[in-house]
């Protein structure tokens, strides 16, 4: 079954990201039920996606917004009072800000067009070749250059909008 070779094939991949999307906060269980979510959500689209476009891309995307949802849902781990006070260095205030300069940069690469987002999501998210994606989608690799590069300001614009700059918190 295709569901099967998917899960198979994926499966660690799909690990990875919803570890890297999840960070320290992230159980073997918060990402195992994460990435058989996506493997779900896979299974409800199956008749909507184009299997000639594959579907990596796809997963890696479902799987981040399921884990950031997941990060969403779940109650604020507290630290006690005497523990925040024992952070040098103001290592906590920094991760602060490096986690909401993240999620304020994934919201807006997720509300980019099409394929703005998807050439930015597989670009610098999945590190994938720009040729690649630009023949994927359809694009030249001079016009994917260029709506890589519209799609940089854009999102340098979105944040500097909402107050966040070069990766941390304004």
């Amino acid at each position: 079954m295709a569901l099967d070779r998917a899960v198979e094939a994926y499966t660690p991949y799909l690990s990875a990201v919803v570890w890297n999307a999840m960070g320290a906060s992230a159980s073997a269980e918060d990402v195992e039920e994460v990435v058989s979510d996506a493997f779900l959500a896979l299974w409800s689209s199956r008749e909507r996606l184009d299997p000639e476009r594959g579907i990596k891309a796809w997963l890696a995307a479902v799987a981040r917004n399921k884990a950031v949802d997941r990060l969403r849902a779940a109650p604020a781990a507290s630290l006690p009072l005497d523990e925040a006070g024992e952070q040098s260095g103001g290592a906590l205030e920094d991760e602060l800000e490096r986690r909401m300069f993240a999620q304020a940069l994934w919201r807006a690469v997720e509300d980019l067009p099409p394929p703005d987002g998807q050439l930015v999501f597989r670009f610098y998210y999945e590190g994938e070749r720009l040729k690649d994606i630009a023949r994927d989608i359809g694009l030249s690799v001079p016009a994917a250059k260029s709506r890589l590069c519209r799609a940089r300001r854009k999102l340098k614009e979105i944040l500097e909008k909402g107050g966040l700059t070069d990766g941390a918190a304004g």
